[in-house]
């Protein structure tokens, strides 16, 4: 009987499924979903149930592997769940973006041995202040890979006072950096709730579908590990996503090449050197945040598809770091000739679907939203009392719950009001066009074509930025790769790899890139689920 695999991947914008032959390693089918944040599982059990049943049995189904973006997406875009941070011993004080960073004394020396006293006074003191302000937990302790007794004290005195995760520093790195282990236990603390989320809706998914197969989850470095295993070690999925796109890379049958996965929340960009994905030992860096996990050398930023288009007070387009629901991929849209402006109104707020009716009459914006339906910034402001920051901070809690979605202009959008995608409702984002193009004294087209060099910009800026830290390690230099274009000078970069596009982004985006660089493109085939494919090849290796 013939025997498959089958590789998904969830990103933040779509959820892909492959279906691979064990023998042949040829991709026989593949589907792609939208990715449903509120309940991973329904655009997992999509794409599933639609390979399935068009495709093969469940029980010739040996694996399912995993990889996802989340992640990444995550840490880009500043969500995940709010940490409190506990670093024990005499350092040199630093700043993570957690809610609070608070240094007590404590630590060892290099030899194990009590450098001072640990202060539990202080951390008892602190606790009741930041209970509510957080959901984790995570502690660093000064040579705590030696001796980490006052980490495991701090844990079990904060349990007794607030029962949330609490997450040591030692059980996640073995290095010594102070500053890269408590982002890697930050990062553990803050993405675990997501990651919880996550691996039940896989299992959801494979239940209601009937699926009882070993599962492997993709790993930063390029390896798998079971499904039971990975439920307390979060951010080694970091790079689960650019792992399996590495991978996929890698089997196009270059020697070296940059891979460059175009997402709907993210960009990433890997290298290939001699056939094989390049690993970083020392540790990943994602965003603004250096960590101690092990990780295919990559480069994640935010931009893609689904970034948030905005239009500045100056005039000008820029690409905001998160991700927004595309106008085109917003059902019951209202004409957003009508609300769709500048600051504040530069997204319009939803409910989820089937939101808990419960949960909207506790809460003031979630109780206007299920009267009134969805609303910009300023109509929620002057209904309900709560503006500005506090209300951005509450939007912000809302989004981390998965009880509202914030749509607006996207390059995706762009890309529908050119003619050049038709995946969506193609008039929002003509009508969502005109209304940011008025206030430019551009034409929708012209607005549009704009949007599309931004984000061609930013994305090769992306590249260049992976490639100087690659040449330069931790140079500055990697800055002035924003400013290479400017009213006194120019700059032009030539890149000497070619590039293989992965993504459905890809091909909209990466051929004016390759232009710009000066270097060829390949797109190999199902390039547009690629990530899916990586996943399982890694599976298929064992």
């Amino acid at each position: 009987m013939t025997t498959y695999c089958i590789g998904i991947d969830t990103g933040g914008t779509c959820t892909d499924a492959v279906l691979l032959d064990l023998a042949s390693g040829q991709v026989v089918d593949w589907r792609k979903e939208r990715t449903t944040p509120h309940d991973l599982s329904l655009g997992a059990g999509r794409v599933l149930r639609s390979l399935l049943r068009q495709s093969v049995q469940p029980q010739e189904v040996a694996c399912l592997a995993v990889s996802t973006t989340l992640a990444t997406n995550a840490v880009v875009e500043g969500r995940g769940a709010r940490v409190g941070l506990f670093v024990l011993g005499y350092v040199r004080h630093f700043k993570l973006p957690v809610v609070a960073n608070i240094f007590l004394k404590g630590g060892h020396t290099i030899t194990g041995e009590e450098d001072e006293p640990l202060d539990i006074e202080g951390l008892v003191d602190t606790l009741p202040m930041l209970a509510k302000e957080v959901d984790s937990y995570a502690v660093c302790g000064a040579m705590s890979i030696k001796n980490p007794a006052h980490e495991l004290v701090a844990r079990e005195a904060i349990r007794l006072i607030d029962p949330k995760p609490v997450f040591c520093s030692h059980l996640v790195s073995g290095h010594p950096g102070m500053l890269e282990r408590s982002a890697t236990a930050c990062l553990h603390a803050r993405l675990m709730p997501l990651m919880t989320d996550f691996l039940a809706s896989i299992q959801r998914s494979m239940l209601a579908e009937g699926l009882d197969c070993p599962v492997t989850i993709i790993c930063g470095d390029g390896r798998g590990m079971a499904l039971d295993r990975i439920a307390d070690q979060a951010a080694v999925t970091m790079a689960s996503g650019p792992a399996a796109t590495a991978r996929f890379g890698a089997a196009s049958g270059f020697d070296s090449a940059l891979v460059v996965d175009v997402g709907g929340t993210t960009t990433d960009v890997c290298l290939i050197k001699d056939g094989e994905p390049l690993l970083n030992h020392g540790g990943c860096v994602i965003g603004e945040w250096r960590t101690h996990v092990e990780a295919v050398d990559m480069y994640t930023a935010g931009a893609g598809g689904d970034s948030h288009v905005i239009v500045q007070g100056d005039g000008r387009i820029v690409l905001g770091g998160a991700r927004v629901q595309p106008l085109a991929m917003t059902p019951d849209l209202p004409d957003p000739r009508l609300w769709l402006n500048r600051e504040p109104d530069v997204y319009l707020v939803l409910p989820v679907d089937g939101l808990d009716p419960d949960l909207a009459r506790d809460d003031s914006l979630l109780s206007y939203l299920a009267r009134h339906g969805p609303a910009p910034p300023s109509v929620l402001a002057s209904q309900t009392g709560t503006g500005g920051i506090l209300l951005e901070k509450r939007l912000e809690r809302l989004m981390f719950l998965q009880r509202v979605v914030l749509a607006g202009f996207t390059p995706t959008d762009a890309l529908h009001g050119l003619g050049l995608l038709d995946i969506g409702q193609k008039e929002s984002s003509r009508c969502g066009a005109e209304a940011l193009a008025a206030q430019l004294g551009l034409t929708a087209d012209a607005f549009c074509r704009q949007v599309v060099a931004e984000t061609e910009a930013a994305i090769e800026t992306i590249i260049l930025t992976y490639l100087a830290r690659t040449v330069w390690k931790d140079s500055p230099s990697a800055a002035l790769l924003n400013r290479r274009d400017n009213d006194l000078f120019s700059m032009r970069f030539t890149v000497k790899l070619p590039i293989i596009g992965v993504g459905a982004a890809a091909r909209c985006f990466l051929p004016g890139v390759a232009r710009r660089l000066g270097t060829t493109l390949v797109f190999p085939e199902h390039c547009e689920v690629g990530n899916a494919v990586g996943a399982a090849l890694i599976a298929a290796r064992g």
